[in-house]
């Protein structure tokens, strides 16, 4: 029943009922609407569930004595509201008020996050987002602890007419703490804060920052602390150590620039910060020259500064060109000749030898040569091509007394078996004769799914004591890298990769990830497995990581994740370390059209110093059209 004014401004409505855009059903005893914007719905309740008929209970309704729609102020607001889960009161709030869902943002409160662990007691975290101009806005989220006292965290962001930036920072003051939350130290003040910027300078030119710090080593890990491994400038940091950083970069259609300043700090045990580098700075340039038939010249240039308190200090300049082509010969052969050239200059203070000065030419020339061979079929084309590089390079190119900086992690692989140059970086150069051989397999079916794989090695004519075993250049014969890949859609899709011993075929490393969709299980599965054979330290390392969940009825899930280390750490004098769960979830979830709800119990048996097994219990629930809350960092 309804009754307006002649003009519909204002009015009244018996038995209301109405359903929003977002999918939402309000029913009222009464609604009244006013000309100056006030719409008042008595005895309301509120749900994004379906209901279907006039039993049903929805999985979860708001109900309120009174609720009113300010809409010039698009806010909406509730008296003696209650928060019903399967028809029973869970929550009540004499007062409680959210925006229109069509307005712009607004200050209030967030979902907040709370749960139990046996570091950090039962804790409640509250956020509080204030707008503050239709450009920057900043969260508050106090965090209050059963074991510790209590921490505020703080996010500011603000977009400029050039860019924007981003700053997350934490305080407290509390001492030092174990994983079962027992104190020791002193009381100080400690924090962190990530930080992040990029402006553009005019177009085609940028500037950027970002800023990682922290009081102590383990103040993330002990205060769970996320964000600490985000990439947030030019380069990516490592685990466990922060990287600090102010950079420009530019690019047009053919050609690119960067330049950087880097500074690092180590968070891991018996590490040092005054054995790592200041990096003042690090520069690329690169210019193309496209000469149609004739190839493709690139010309580049690097520099890199490195200071220490402790250690060697290096300053390096290099220059280089690159010319690649290609040529389809007759009968269908792929002919692509390269050709490439460098030329370093290296500074050096405080080397165990005395030199300070090192200088390099280096250069490779050869060619790529493959052969596909194609099959179409009716169901499924096959794709087989054998391939080739043979090159010759400049014999002895490594000279002892450079500093190995940036090449100290790399490995020969599929993705650079066919590389003049194998080796990472620019410490590091791959001379002398070499070839590789391979061969590539690739079937695609109609239906979309499709199986590749690429196997190979590499050859050397002289062995060069630069090249340790873990980058697979070692010798003169690598060991035998093949990658496979399958999609066969929802049901099934792997990678696998893997290193075979070159006499034995051994394996020496493998990598291999498997997703699938299969009936009612949904799973990620990843093995890994590096023979200390082939590892720097001797240690061989294997462990696996699973993530499932499993549908039990059509509602009702049960979900299991696991990253064990398997091996712990051994070598050939024997075990380490013992094998450990890093982190284990179980959990069961219930989800409809209008809900999720997640309860998790997560063990972690991962050691860093005083913190080493914890236990805590997570959950998360999701209501349609009204938001999430409980633990944000749930998979």
């Amino acid at each position: 029943e309804i009754e307006t004014s002649s003009n519909l401004s204002d009015g009244f409505a018996i038995g209301f009922s109405t359903r929003t855009g977002e999918g939402g059903v309000a029913i009222a005893e009464s609604a009244v609407r006013t000309g100056e914007g006030y719409n008042a719905l008595d005895k309301i309740v509120y749900t994004s569930c379906e209901l279907c008929g006039e039993d049903d209970t929805p999985t979860w309704a708001l109900r309120a004595r009174r609720a009113i729609l300010n809409e010039e102020a698009q806010m909406m607001s509730y008296r003696d509201a209650v928060i019903e889960i399967a028809g029973v009161p869970v929550l009540y709030f004499p007062y409680f008020a959210h925006p229109d869902p069509r307005s712009e943002r607004r200050s209030g409160l967030l979902p907040p996050d709370f749960g139990s662990s046996s570091k950090l007691g039962l804790f409640y975290e509250q956020p509080y987002y204030w707008a503050i101009s239709p450009y920057s806005d900043l969260t508050i989220a106090p965090k209050v602890m059963g074991n510790v006292n209590p921490l505020v965290e703080m996010q500011y962001r603000k977009r400029f007419w050039s860019g924007s930036l981003s700053t997350n920072f934490s305080v407290t003051q509390e001492q030092e703490f174990d994983s079962d939350g027992e104190k020791f130290g002193d009381k100080e003040w400690r924090g962190h804060i990530w930080a992040n910027g990029g402006f553009q300078i005019r177009p085609g030119w940028n500037w950027g920052f970002a800023v990682e710090q922290v009081t102590d080593d383990l103040y993330t890990r002990r205060y769970d602390i996320q964000g600490e491994n985000d990439e947030r400038g030019l380069y990516a940091g490592q685990p466990r150590y922060l990287l600090n950083q102010l950079f420009t970069q530019a690019q047009s259609r053919d050609w690119y620039f960067d330049s950087a300043l880097l500074t690092f700090e180590t968070n891991r045990e018996g590490d040092s910060d005054a054995r790592l580098p200041r990096v003042a700075p690090l520069m690329f340039g690169e210019r193309l020259f496209d000469y149609g038939d004739f190839g493709m010249l690139s010309v580049s240039g690097s520099t890199a500064i490195l200071d220490r308190e402790l250690g060697i200090d290096s300053y390096r300049a290099s220059a280089g060109a690159d010319w690649s082509a290609n040529r389809v010969l007759p009968g269908g052969l792929l002919f692509s000749p390269f050709a490439e050239g460098r030329y370093d200059f290296y500074q050096l203070d405080n080397t165990d030898s005395g030199v300070s000065e090192v200088t390099r030419g280096a250069a490779s020339i050869g060619s790529r040569i493959s052969y596909p061979l194609y099959r179409p079929g009716k169901t499924v084309d096959i794709l087989i091509e054998p391939e080739a590089m043979i090159a010759y390079g400049t014999a002895g190119a490594n000279n002892p007394d450079i500093p190995v900086e940036d090449s100290l992690f790399y490995e020969l692989d599929e993705s650079s078996l066919f590389e003049a140059n194998a080796a990472s970086g620019y410490d590091i150069y791959e001379g002398g004769s070499k070839a590789s051989f391979g061969t590539s397999i690739s079937a695609r079916w109609k239906n979309g799914m499709s199986i590749s794989a690429l196997a190979g090695r590499r050859w050397r004519d002289t062995s060069d004591p630069v090249f340790d075993v873990g980058s697979n250049l070692d010798g003169t014969v690598s060991d035998w890298v093949a990658g496979l890949s399958a999609d066969f859609g929802n049901p099934l899709r792997l990678e696998t990769r893997v290193r075979l011993d070159d006499d034995s075929f051994s394996l020496n490393r493998i990598d291999a990830r498997i997703n699938s969709n299969i009936w009612r299980l949904n799973a990620r599965a990843r093995y890994y497995s590096i023979s200390g054979d082939v590892t720097n330290s001797g240690f061989s390392d294997e462990g696996i990581e699973l993530a499932a969940d499993f549908k039990l009825t059509d509602q009702y899930y049960l979900l299991f994740s696991l990253n064990r280390d398997i091996s712990g750490r051994s070598n050939a004098s024997g075990r380490i370390s013992d094998p450990a769960d890093i982190r284990q979830t179980l959990g069961v979830a219930y989800e409809d059209d209008c809900s999720r709800f997640e309860v998790f119990f997560e063990r972690s048996e991962a050691r860093d110093r005083e913190l080493g097994p914890e236990d805590s219990i997570k959950f998360r629930f999701a209501l349609k059209t009204l938001g999430d809350f409980g633990s944000s960092n749930v998979d």
